[in-house]
């Protein structure tokens, strides 16, 4: 896309979404006819604290210079949602917004929940933008700890890769398994600078265990590493696994991560025969 069809594309968006907002939804009295649906330019230019003339430049598709502050103060007044918002950040200044930090809790639809029972071969475990686990399958809670057991403040991966010895036994190449994880936490950190949960849980977990500040001054990044790994399992003995972390779909930054068992070796059959040994409940738990 060149410049021109970048800002056409730009204008053509303003103009549609200035048009479906009803001066009643932005609390603005109105008297009379309007001519025109939706709100006035000058009226989202006052809600943005822009002129009238600036606005319309914006509005017109012009090459004109603006900050993302002001673009911010745009995507409020005109009630974009947070893909709108993005979309609105790459068409002005080709590149994305700042994350918004969202508090809501995140849930898992049933279909996602579905996915995790049918992975019944694979360990799999579904994550929070903190990484807080969320949810899991039964294969996951026999290769690595039966996470229900866990205290809920305590369920988070990071957290638990540092603090159990159990997991650092389990995993033989456990620096690679650790890097992984952490150059995605990194990136979640990167994306929401303005959440202080992040700073909060690093210093308390650097205290905790001084292999942590070590691991994480390597700076490492990545949304989605792949990993072999390597577990020798009480029960089972070696398994060898592919990590794939797949990002879910939607506003909810849940990450799906599954241990594939890898090819040419027999960690499938020990699967089954962990999950046997373990009453084959085939089922997965969603918190």
């Amino acid at each position: 896309m060149n410049t021109t069809e970048r800002l056409q594309a730009l204008s053509e968006f303003l103009t549609a979404h200035r048009a479906k907002i009803q001066p009643s939804e932005a609390g603005l009295l109105t008297g009379g006819r309007r001519r025109t649906p939706g709100l006035r330019r000058e009226e989202v230019a006052a809600m943005a604290g822009v002129s009238t003339t600036w606005y319309t430049w914006l509005e017109q598709g012009r090459d004109i210079k603006m900050s993302a502050q002001v673009l911010d103060r745009i995507a409020l007044a005109l009630q974009l949602n947070e893909d709108e918002r993005q979309y609105l950040f790459m068409l002005a200044l080709e590149q994305p917004a700042s994350t918004v930090v969202l508090e809501s809790a995140p849930t898992i639809t049933p279909a996602l929940s579905r996915i995790l029972l049918e992975l019944h071969d694979c360990p799999a475990i579904i994550s929070d933008r903190r990484c807080n686990i969320v949810g899991w399958n039964q294969a996951a809670a026999g290769v690595f700890l039966d996470f229900e057991l866990i205290p809920l403040e305590e369920r988070n991966m990071i957290w638990l890769l540092f603090t159990r010895k159990e997991l650092k036994t389990l995993a033989v190449n456990w620096s690679d398994f650790v890097r992984g994880f952490l150059a995605m936490f990194r990136s979640y950190y990167g994306q929401y600078l303005g959440d202080n949960w992040y700073s909060e849980f690093i210093q308390q977990l650097s205290e905790r265990n001084p292999d942590f500040r070590n691991f994480w001054h390597q700076g490492d990044v990545s949304s989605a590493p792949d990993v072999f790994i390597e577990f020798r399992h009480a029960k089972v003995g070696k398994m060898l696994f592919d990590l794939t972390t797949l990002q879910v779909q939607g506003r909810t930054d849940l990450r799906c991560s599954v241990y594939t068992p890898s090819v040419g070796s027999d960690t499938d059959i020990k699967i089954r025969q962990l999950m046997s040994k373990l009453g084959d409940r085939d089922q997965s738990v969603v918190r």
